[in-house]
């Protein structure tokens, strides 16, 4: 089997859109509430849930024969801690302003509920190479909402990305104003039900009948 079979192809790109984890399955919303009201923490939070996940499916698939079945979910919890207070500390150390903002959600990796369902539906049961692409994949896809929201929550409220101003000056000269409600958390859930009611009407297959 190669490294990129179509098996492997459909485990790293099925929950990009077809099976996605936030708009399919519905895990991981929680934190889509916390940090999409900005651009930058969205696509940080992104990026730190797609590494975490992604390794700490290489992880335990390696130690997937080793692991008693009684402790499994212990030893998946000191795998997710340690990988997370890793990305934490390079937050720290690299991108301190936006650790700031992600406030107490890079600790609470450890409990989304993507991670626990890939180490149990997947990682215990396939090797580290097609772990490794089904983490990145469903971290990747977690992260494309995250950005979205976060891109539209961001221009609307505040009328900036990544803290610059896109809104013309002029626009506001003429009356325009933000709309402070994207910046509230219950706005995400809002642009996440468009964004599934979106995909679905382009995905007749999802619809059910």
């Amino acid at each position: 089997m190669g490294l990129l079979s179509k098996k492997n192809k459909e485990v790293l790109v099925g929950p990009l859109s077809i099976n996605n984890p936030v708009i399919i399955q519905m895990l991981g919303i929680c934190s889509a509430l916390g940090v999409t009201s900005k651009l930058e923490p969205s696509l940080v939070m992104g990026i730190s849930v797609t590494a975490v996940v992604a390794f700490a499916n290489v992880i335990i698939s390696l130690m997937r024969n080793t692991i008693p079945n009684r402790i499994r979910i212990i030893v998946q919890l000191v795998v997710v801690a340690a990988l997370v207070t890793i990305a934490s500390e390079v937050l720290k150390a690299f991108a301190y302003d936006v650790n700031k903002q992600l406030s107490v959600f890079v600790g609470l990796i450890i409990t989304n509920c993507i991670l626990m369902g890939r180490l149990e539906a997947f990682a215990l049961g396939n090797g580290p190479w097609e772990s490794f692409l089904d983490g990145v994949g469903n971290g990747l896809g977690y992260a494309i909402i995250l950005v979205i929201v976060g891109f539209f929550r961001e221009l609307f409220g505040s009328g900036t990305l990544f803290g610059i101003q896109v809104i013309p000056q002029a626009f506001y000269d003429l009356g325009y104003v933000n709309n402070g409600l994207m910046i509230l958390p219950p706005m995400a859930l809002i642009v996440i039900a468009v964004i599934i009611w979106v995909h679905r009407s382009r995905n007749k297959e999802l619809q059910e009948n």
